[in-house]
């Protein structure tokens, strides 16, 4: 069968499901911060929440501080409010995600002492609320000796059938991600690092970066952008709920070198949300489901080159193109939250019946292989 994507066609010649649409949930005009990054959703209560860092113009800057929205149907969005505000002298805060056990809302920030670029790398504070609107003060997460600990929350915890929380921490020196697991329903303390054997690399930072993952069976899956820029996803196995992981390998999935989002659907299919580029460029933005867990056999475009808007603000580090998109299922669809351009937050959302209706119809395979994800051959 042919390949999913094809690379000579524009935006891999992917074709949207049917009902996909996008709606904005920010867009800075020039008096307001024009930085953006780091969307995250999460469903609470009946509505939709995006949290996002935001600065005045550039990436990771010591301005940066946590805003978020909220939405009663994922269309129309409130004006962003304050999450986490930015830090003094070098600290700064950046997105850390959201958690919720249905009744009380978690939300993470990231906190880096000295600055993104700083030796120290951070730790994690959460604030707690019950309304969406009312936050408590924020506290340090804990680990399983009821301490505080070094590392920041990767943004895309998952929970398993027994209600365990699965998620990564990037550990100093510099950043290292590393599996972390609670049995806390909240999310907030309780945390156990996982044993998983690094990968050689050069500098401070770790080779497998910015993870997420899915459910193949017993087993999860966690993926993660390389940075030694094989263009590759890494891929790393747990079959005994976290404990310990396999070395990451590198499959055969595209990704532009970025963070993405991995998750199941309600019938157990695995997805992955990524800009499967075999380059830098992060367009175009896909969504690629295996039904089985193991290939991952349909794609569907999310936002391609005609729909980009032009870039409007200079920044450092912003360039055209859909960044770190994280996901969530509610209300019959999949929604994407990802930042266009680093300036404008925006969310797609795929209707499930339409991944449904077009389940037979097929549309080629990126069949993972001998290095692949979840082909048995994951270590």
């Amino acid at each position: 069968m042919p390949d999913v994507f094809a690379p000579a066609l524009p935006d891999l010649g992917l074709a949207p499901a049917p009902g996909t649409a996008t709606f904005t949930v920010f867009r800075p005009d020039a008096n307001d911060d024009r930085f953006s990054n780091g969307a995250v959703p999460v469903a609470f209560k009946g509505r939709l929440y995006v949290q996002w860092q935001s600065s005045t113009r550039d990436e990771d800057a010591a301005d940066t501080w946590v805003a978020y929205s909220r939405s009663d149907d994922g269309l129309r969005w409130s004006s962003p409010a304050v999450l986490a505000p930015s830090g003094a002298g070098p600290a700064m805060r950046s997105s850390g995600g959201w958690w919720t056990d249905g009744e009380v809302l978690v939300a993470y920030a990231n906190v880096w002492p000295q600055g993104f670029r700083g030796a120290a790398g951070g730790f994690t504070e959460y604030r707690l609320s019950r309304d969406g609107e009312q936050w408590s003060p924020p506290r340090r997460v804990l680990d399983a000796a009821g301490r505080p600990f070094a590392g920041v929350i990767e943004q895309d915890p998952h929970a398993l059938a027994d209600g365990r929380i699965v998620t990564a921490f990037h550990v100093p020196p510099g950043l290292t991600a590393v599996p972390y697991f609670t049995d806390d329903p909240l999310g907030v303390s309780g945390w156990t690092r996982g044993a998983m054997p690094d990968l050689p690399h050069d500098g401070r930072s770790g080779r497998a970066l910015e993870p997420s993952l899915f459910l193949q069976g017993r087993c999860i899956v966690m993926v993660f952008r390389d940075q030694a820029s094989s263009f590759r996803q890494l891929a790393s196995r747990s079959c005994d709920r976290g404990a310990t992981w396999s070395r990451p390998v590198v499959t055969t999935m595209p990704d532009a070198r970025a963070k993405q989002s991995a998750g199941n659907l309600a019938d157990g299919t695995a997805f992955l949300v990524n800009a499967p580029n075999a380059g830098r460029e992060r367009i175009p933005l896909a969504l690629t489901l295996a039904g089985d867990g193991r290939r991952f056999d349909r794609a569907f475009l999310l936002r391609g080159h005609a729909d980009l808007q032009p870039l409007r603000f200079e920044g450092r580090y912003k360039r055209p193109g859909y960044h770190y998109p994280k996901s969530v299922v509610w209300q019959d669809h999949l929604y994407v939250a990802y930042a266009t351009n680093k300036e404008d937050v925006e969310v797609t959302r795929v209707p499930l019946a339409s991944l449904d209706a077009t389940r037979s119809a097929g549309g080629g395979t990126n069949d993972p292989g001998e290095a692949g994800i979840g082909e048995q051959s994951v270590p």
